[in-house]
């Protein structure tokens, strides 16, 4: 498939109507790694009541007192009764746990007609649930986190600003967006595990599709495009992850960009490829059992600990050359390394959730499905979580894009 003509495959977010209005009332649901202090004390201070469910309510008080919390929220056991009781007309669900969870939360928050946030990505089944949300007044949103998330924000503000510079036509256009959770202080493994450990091996079992050198292309195994990327000259490891085309829309591309490149994919510290070559082998054998076998192994070997500080990287860079000579170039850049209070995960996952939590409480996000922000909004959001505790750099001269210049380490 050609990419002259730009895959719209995701059109751009249509606004529906206003939704009900919040009752105020915020139940966080799950206490795990991402649950971040500045996230959670956010929602605390915006929020006219929070409560904290976990398995039980002695875990979840714990965790409000290891984030230095303790008595801002409520806390609850966690069960389809309890949580089905407990809420009411236009209070806020928002759903910490694994992506599987979150249609069965979806749905106990739309019987009692409330609202819903997460941070994962906006599945088929979470879409059919947002439009009966949106039919009933209700706000859901969701890929509010780091990635995706704030990702999102920098792409929609980038494509903003080139076409403003160069117009809707251009003889080229690169974007590349690449993000990663990795040791702030590498070890020989280039990796500590932060979260589920099969969730890692399986995904780079996942295909990858993505526009490379004007085409748009398959890898079949991510780990084989490996590239080298520098950022600030450090040097990184990126792949292709999931699917990018469908981005392509929603980013608001025109039409008449001639796309080169077009990559949403995952960032490791330089010399994973190589760290990690027996690991390919078994994902690349396919047996389930075998690869659950070496998840465990993994986490056990390579346990990110109580001293271990991590760090969480997220750059999104475009080149737009137009056939008059015109060209722009710009990128973000977003840094975080981890304090022994707060992981760098959890700060950039759950502040970003927590803040488009308050504008849901604000009554800012609309009825139905919502991502981070509309493309005219992105600006804004970046500006608010900067405040909050998440800057990224912004360079009116991206880094030189070696998608199409430079071979892969496979």
């Amino acid at each position: 498939m050609s990419a002259d003509r730009t895959p719209q495959t995701r059109p751009a977010q249509e606004p529906g109507p206003e939704a009900a209005p919040a009752s105020g009332v915020v139940h966080w649901i799950g206490t795990g790694l991402s649950t971040g202090a500045s996230g959670l004390r956010l929602v605390c201070d915006r929020a006219a009541r929070v409560v904290l469910w976990d398995r039980t309510a002695e875990r979840a008080a714990a965790r409000l007192d290891a984030l230095g919390l303790a008595g801002r929220a409520e806390t609850r056991a966690l069960t389809d009764e309890a949580l089905a009781a407990a809420l009411g007309p236009g209070d806020v669900v928002v759903s910490m746990l694994p992506a599987g969870e979150h249609p069965r939360l979806l749905r106990t928050a739309l019987a009692a007609r409330a609202h819903f946030a997460c941070t994962s990505y906006l599945s088929d089944e979470l879409a059919g649930l947002a439009a009966e949300a949106g039919a009933q007044g209700l706000a859901v949103l969701a890929e509010a986190g780091i990635d995706p998330g704030v990702d999102h924000l920098m792409a929609h503000r980038l494509v903003e600003l080139a076409r403003e510079a160069v117009g809707d036509t251009a003889e080229s256009a690169d974007l590349v967006s690449y993000c990663g959770g990795v040791p702030a202080v590498p070890n020989d493994f280039r990796y500590r595990f932060s979260w589920a450990p099969y969730g890692v091996l399986a995904a780079l079992g996942t295909p990858a599709r993505h526009v490379h050198g004007g085409e748009v292309r398959t890898v079949e195994r991510p780990w084989e495009a490996t590239r080298v990327h520098r950022l600030d000259g450090e040097e990184f490891e990126v792949y292709p992850n999931r699917d990018s085309v469908p981005f392509v829309g929603q980013y608001g591309i025109p039409e008449g960009w001639r796309l080169r490149t077009f990559v949403r994919g995952t960032l490791r510290n330089a010399g994973w490829h190589d760290a990690w070559k027996g690991v390919f082998a078994t994902v690349r054998g396919g047996d389930e059992r075998r690869l659950r076998e070496l998840a465990a192994e993994l986490a056990a070997r390579h346990p990110t600990t109580a001293t271990d500080r991590d760090r969480v990287v997220l750059t999104v860079a475009l080149d737009v050359r137009a056939a008059s000579g015109a060209r722009w170039q710009g990128s973000y850049l977003l840094d975080v390394t981890g304090e022994a209070d707060e992981s760098a995960m959890a700060r950039c996952v759950s502040l970003p959730l927590a803040f488009g939590v308050t504008r849901l409480l604000d009554g800012t996000l609309r009825a139905g499905a919502n991502r981070p922000a509309p493309p005219e909004d992105a600006a804004s959001w970046l500006d608010s979580l900067a405040a909050a505790g998440l800057p990224a750099v912004f360079h009116e001269t991206a880094p030189e894009l070696a998608d199409d210049r430079e071979g892969t380490l496979a």
